[in-house]
């Protein structure tokens, strides 16, 4: 059971007054999961600065522990787990955009155990529909999925248990049409699930084959014949069209990937991409042509790309251009439709986190916390590196003109107000 702590720094016609003015000069956007809205990475947001200073932050606060989940946004606030190693606790806060005092807070005991050196305690990001925020927490042996509303109030527990890879947790939650939907593809015991998101009741359960853990996250699609779903990478099912009502797998492009996958399914041009890979090399990407559920159609192998690909972020696909960003700093800009490269060229870092789409740039943290900003087009241009004074895993956040940036320890909101 979660333990609560409520706390407040401003008032309340303060509050009301920004979130007024938010309604006024545009309409709400909010980032419900981990890269945004479906996992896609992309803002509409204008103002974000391509060079600063943490001088010229709006607010940088100490969060109440460490971790790499990211933040998720809804309704003028911001939502961000840690764990506090010296208490034994998992954390969650709930802070305001405005000056990012705490609206509360709420935690559980949580022992330490051993994890990729690469890795955390606390790598799973949230995910919210804005009536509910629903968190996992991982631990060997078992994962927890556990729903509170935005008051802090725990709704519902779910114990799940499986072999969690000796990698440590990562694997996020996404929230779809009224169901909790998690993906635990692991090195034993693997299974996708549902829950009722009101309730926490289980929907269905579908076993998975069994190989190397994988970390992606699912994404929404509808393929050519109309059919609606979820897509799972995994190295046990290659790229699967999941029926989200009752977890039956609708087509699958299978024994496409050899490796792990880690970076989350994504569309791009029509296509399914996915990347597999290891800490010790041979990453590569397919582009899969999606198959046609009511047709009865099969999906099929349009590409496949092997240099310099990213094996833990996530790649971005934009205006008919695919980013991928690699995790030795290699960027490679490709025609989404047939994988051409159209150039290819080294940044500063080494990168877990996954690329943003802001108003023409692409923004990524490196490890070392490095905020890089490139241009997202056709051609190369790197615009800044910026220095946010702690490493970093965490993929940027953003809301209503601002950016929001984790570091290990501290949480930034960058950008006009």
């Amino acid at each position: 059971m979660m333990s609560q702590r409520k706390k407040s720094n401003f008032s309340p016609l303060f509050i009301i007054g920004v979130l007024l003015l938010l309604g006024v000069f545009g309409q709400a956007e909010d980032w419900p999961r981990f890269r945004g809205q479906n996992g896609t990475g992309i803002s509409m947001a204008k103002g974000i600065p391509s060079k600063f200073t943490l001088d010229d932050v709006n607010w940088r606060v100490e969060l109440k522990g460490e971790g790499h989940a990211s933040p998720v946004l809804w309704g003028g606030r911001v939502f961000v787990t840690s764990s506090n190693k010296v208490k034994g606790a998992f954390i969650v806060q709930c802070l305001s955009v405005v000056d990012g005092s705490e609206i509360w807070s709420v935690s559980r005991s949580q022992s330490a155990f051993r994890t990729h050196r690469y890795n955390h305690l606390t790598s799973s990001t949230p995910a919210t529909d804005g009536q509910r925020l629903v968190v996992l927490v991982s631990r060997p042996g078992a994962h927890t999925l556990i729903a509170l509303d935005l008051k802090g109030k725990q709704l519902w527990q779910r114990v799940f248990e499986t072999t969690v890879s000796n990698h440590g947790g990562g694997i996020s939650p996404i929230l779809y049409e009224g169901q909790v939907v998690l993906a635990a593809d692991e090195d034993n015991q693997s299974f996708l699930v549902s829950l009722d998101a009101k309730s926490g009741e289980q929907l269905w359960k579908v076993n998975r084959i069994n190989a190397k853990a994988a970390f992606s996250t699912p994404c929404e699609f509808t393929d050519p014949s109309g059919a609606k779903g979820l897509v799972f990478n995994s190295m046990g099912h290659g790229v699967t069209f999941v029926d989200p009502s009752t977890g039956k797998t609708l087509w699958e492009q299978s024994r496409v990937f050899d490796k792990r996958t880690v970076s989350s399914s994504l569309v791009a041009g029509g296509l399914l991409i996915g990347t597999c890979g290891s800490g010790q090399g041979g990453n590569y990407l397919v582009a899969i042509n999606p198959g046609e559920a009511a047709k009865g159609m099969p999906s099929s192998l349009a590409y496949k790309l092997r240099r310099s690909v990213p094996y833990v972020p996530t790649s971005l696909a934009k205006d008919g251009l695919l980013f991928l960003w690699g995790d030795g700093g290699v960027v490679t800009c490709v025609r989404a439709k047939t994988g051409k490269v159209l150039w290819q060229e080294r940044v500063e870092g080494r990168f877990f986190g996954s690329p943003v789409w802001v108003d023409g740039r692409l923004f990524c943290i490196s490890t070392n916390g490095k905020l890089v900003v490139i241009q997202a087009s056709d051609k190369f241009n790197q615009i800044a590196v910026n220095d946010l004074d702690e490493p970093s895993n965490a993929t940027p956040a953003l809301a209503e003109n601002r950016m929001y940036l984790r570091t290990l320890g501290h949480l930034i909101s960058l950008g006009a107000y």
